[in-house]
C-alpha cells in the first residue's frame, strides 16, 4: 500500500494498493514533486526573510504557517516513500 500526499475526509491518509505503475500512482508522483518543489522554494523564502531585519511579526507567523503545511507535506513524502523501502530482508519496512 502507497501513502498518498493528500488526506481524505476528516485529514485522514488515503492509501492506494497497486503495483505503483497506474493513473493514480503518477498523479501521486507528480504532486510529490511539486510538494518538495514548494518546501525548497519556501526555505529560499525563508532565508531571505530572515536575513531582512524589517520583517514584520505577522510576516514571519505567516511565513511559520506555511512552513508548517510544508513540513506536513514532506513528512507525508518520506513516510510513503519509506514505506516502500525493500527491507534489509527483501520484505517492506513497517509504516508506524
Amino acid at each position: 500500500m502507497r501513502l498518498l500526499p493528500w488526506s481524505g475526509q476528516g485529514g485522514k491518509p488515503c492509501y492506494l494498493v497497486g503495483d505503483g505503475t497506474g493513473y493514480l500512482s503518477r498523479v501521486a508522483d507528480d504532486i510529490e514533486c511539486l510538494q518538495l518543489d514548494m518546501a525548497a522554494r519556501l526555505l529560499d523564502h525563508a532565508t531571505d526573510m530572515l536575513a531582512d531585519h524589517k520583517a514584520t511579526t505577522a510576516q514571519l507567523r505567516f511565513l511559520v504557517a506555511r512552513m508548517t503545511e510544508a513540513l506536513r507535506d514532506v513528512h507525508r513524502v518520506a513516510e510513503s516513500r519509506g514505506a516502500r523501502l525493500p527491507a534489509p530482508d527483501g520484505g517492506h519496512i513497517a509504516s508506524r
